[in-house]
């Protein structure tokens, strides 16, 4: 008898289907994966199709998508608030790898999104600083630039999720109020040393140029650390929706922190205790009390695919896929299940993985057509594992609307549909 030391391509891993992450991790195949959109009998030679007949449209100054997927659009139900107060959402079921295409990032607007003439656009620093400072986009354009790829995650981002009783909702209604792109701008350190720190400044508050006049306070230490002035997303200048002409990245900090349409930068001795930052914004625990400035994003996963309006066409083999987070610091490991917990194996992590950025990652599944409970598990490097629902109630209760970070299920049926559990 030889026993085995590793489980070998396509061997179960976990309850339920749950197969061997070495199927992607030495590029194996399982036998029969593919076989449910292959016709193996038929050596015809493929048709052709008309648009193979007559020449295509020619150039366009820019590019959209294919009419084809004219549905990967995000997701906003009518609002009972004014127009433009209020989110849209993601459809993170329907994008893949970890980058968010700027026309698909969630927005979050409190007055709409103002439509700036960045020539008349300007920044300024000032209170607890030697040399106040006024910036046009042009000057701050000629300051050494740098780039890096980050998460930013609504605080409210699955609140749906602390109901009494599982919506039937998708994960772009769920969770769809994150996205991740690659900025590009100038650190805020940069002009903080210029404008010279006087030694008892601890905050900065940052306000926007929107008709909210939306304003956060900033702990200076993070101002030091990593944040940036963008002036540019996923390679050209940020969308309007997303702060044009320049915006302020906090990474891994919660989203309303990293204020769009930024206009002013006061250096304080204490917080400006905004409406953002009491009545808002804050997490509201079970025994009547909360916390204030709470602001990396905890430990995160969801499962993307399969997850509700994604149907399973039948018994068979499918790739289980989804993205993780920490505003802490990188992913280092996924688990999925496939039996709502009773069992975990671990997921295949896939392309870059990023300080306080998502990863992408996959299990394989062998479903046997029975019901399932999907479930992905996350565990940053600082050791931070991602809680059940249980856990998250018992240590804060399901009456606050931030922050929500627990395990997420999804429930497949015999039909092959998706629906969004509590388990």
């Amino acid at each position: 008898m030889v026993r085995k030391t590793h489980p070998e391509p396509g061997d179960p891993a976990a309850g339920n289907g749950i197969l061997s992450r070495r199927i992607f991790l030495e590029g194996a195949l399982v036998v029969g994966a593919t076989g449910a959109g292959l016709s193996r009998g038929s050596a015809e030679p493929l048709a052709v199709q008309p648009w193979m007949k007559v020449p295509g449209p020619g150039f366009a100054g820019y590019g959209q998508p294919s009419p084809f997927e004219s549905k990967v659009v995000k997701v906003f139900p009518p609002p009972p608030n004014p127009a433009g107060v209020g989110a849209s959402r993601t459809p993170l079921h329907m994008l893949e790898g970890m980058i968010t295409p700027s026309g698909l990032h969630f927005e979050r607007s409190h007055s709409g999104v103002p439509e700036i003439d960045p020539d008349r656009h300007r920044l300024v620093i000032h209170g607890l600083v030697k040399r106040p400072l006024v910036f046009t986009v042009e000057s701050l354009s000629r300051y050494p630039m740098q780039s890096r790829i980050a998460f930013i995650e609504c605080g409210g981002n699955s609140q749906a999720l602390n109901a009494p009783q599982a919506q039937p909702l998708n994960v772009a209604a769920i969770h769809g109020l994150l996205g991740c792109s690659e900025w590009t701008g100038v650190r805020l350190s940069t002009l903080l040393d210029e404008a010279g720190i006087e030694p008892e400044a601890r905050w900065v508050i940052a306000e926007g140029a929107d008709a909210a006049a939306m304003s956060r306070s900033i702990p200076l230490t993070k101002a030091m650390d990593d944040a940036l002035l963008c002036l540019y997303q996923n390679g050209e200048r940020v969308r309007p929706s997303n702060g044009y002409p320049v915006r302020l990245l906090l990474p891994g900090f919660e989203g309303n922190m990293n204020v769009k349409w930024l206009r002013r930068l006061k250096l304080t001795a204490g917080p400006a205790m905004t409406k953002d930052e009491t009545s808002k914004y804050t997490i509201l625990l079970k025994d009547e009390k909360a916390w204030q400035f709470v602001f990396p994003i905890e430990v995160k996963s969801v499962i993307t695919r399969p997850s509700p309006g994604l149907v399973l066409r039948g018994p068979g083999f499918y790739e289980i896929s989804g993205l993780a987070w920490s505003g802490n610091g990188s992913i280092r490991q996924v688990e999925v299940s496939a039996d709502g917990g009773q069992s975990w194996a671990p997921a295949a992590l896939r392309g870059l993985i990023l300080p306080k950025a998502p990863v992408r990652f996959r299990a394989a599944w062998q479903w046997n057509g029975g019901p399932a409970v999907l479930q992905s598990r996350a565990t940053d490097d600082t050791g931070m594992v991602q809680p059940t629902r249980a856990q998250f109630a018992e240590e804060r209760g399901l009456r606050g609307v931030y922050h929500y970070n627990a395990i997420a299920s999804w429930h497949i049926d015999e039909k092959g549909e998706a629906s969004n559990v509590y388990a």
